[in-house]
């Protein structure tokens, strides 16, 4: 699986779009997508940027979409808050 192309799909963005705001050249864009070439450094930094996500996420280091610990804590936060609400739930109907 291509991470780039999900990634801008998943946001129903074109190459084009993509291309201005990272000022990375579309057929480049392209060619990543396609895996005709893979992308240095600082397409890989720009990309993640964009995408608010981390450079291991880009490369499928990582399964995890997060690009940052305050992002990760706030993932976190949102689960417990969730479980906290089902736990309420069950205990008002028993």
């Amino acid at each position: 699986m291509n991470r780039i192309r999900t990634l801008r799909e998943d946001r129903d963005l074109r190459q084009l779009d993509v291309a201005k705001a990272t000022g990375i050249d579309q057929k480049t864009l392209s060619n990543y997508e396609t895996r005709k070439t893979n992308p240095d450094s600082f397409a890989i930094i720009r990309l993640a940027e964009f995408f608010n996500v981390s450079t291991d996420y880009l490369l499928g280091v990582s399964d995890y979409n997060i690009a940052s610990h305050s992002q990760l804590m706030g993932k976190i936060d949102k689960i417990q808050a969730e479980l906290e609400e089902i736990k309420d739930f069950i205990q008002k109907n028993m």
